[in-house]
């Protein structure tokens, strides 16, 4: 059984998220969506607990799929859930210059753990969780680039 994980801190979960979300399932037994507490990202937008949520909601037809949230070293998670596969989606070079660096350090650290890196599909390249927030803060529509699930959340959130 092949087993991925698809880490980040998703906040919030994009329509790019989703996109690569799927095209992991297709190639693999099981997939899991890892929420990290990510410490360098400053104030998040919303609560680990509620990024899960939405992506647990956002991912709910995809029988292969889970979500999780994690604190520790990506490693050990892996490990704990006998995973040899991390996905990683990039947008552009910078992307994959930051992830193959992770990809290196991962792999010092579990050396049976592959990072497999799927390109965003050209409809999401130029968006990220960071623009969202950006429209998020300007009240600007987001139908085009974050699952109902988050559209949801704003919702309950912003009245």
């Amino acid at each position: 059984m092949k087993v991925a994980i698809y880490p980040g801190s998703f906040d919030p979960i994009t329509l790019g998220h989703l996109d690569i979300i799927r095209r992991a399932a297709r190639c693999f037994d099981k997939v899991y969506v890892c929420v990290l507490y990510n410490c360098d990202k400053k104030t998040p937008m919303f609560s680990p607990e509620e990024r899960l949520e939405m992506i647990r909601r956002s991912v709910a037809e995809i029988p292969n799929v889970e979500a999780e949230l994690f604190s520790g070293l990506l490693a050990d998670y892996a490990r704990e859930k006998k995973a040899s596969i991390l996905v990683k989606g990039v947008r552009n070079a910078t992307d994959f210059d930051l992830e193959y660096q992770m990809a290196a350090i991962n792999r010092g650290i579990c050396s049976e753990l592959e990072t497999v890196f799927l390109p965003a599909s050209s409809a999401y390249q130029h968006f990220s969780s960071t623009m969202a927030r950006e429209m998020i803060r300007y009240g600007q529509p987001l139908e085009k680039y974050v699952p109902q699930a988050v559209a949801e959340a704003l919702k309950q959130k912003t009245e």
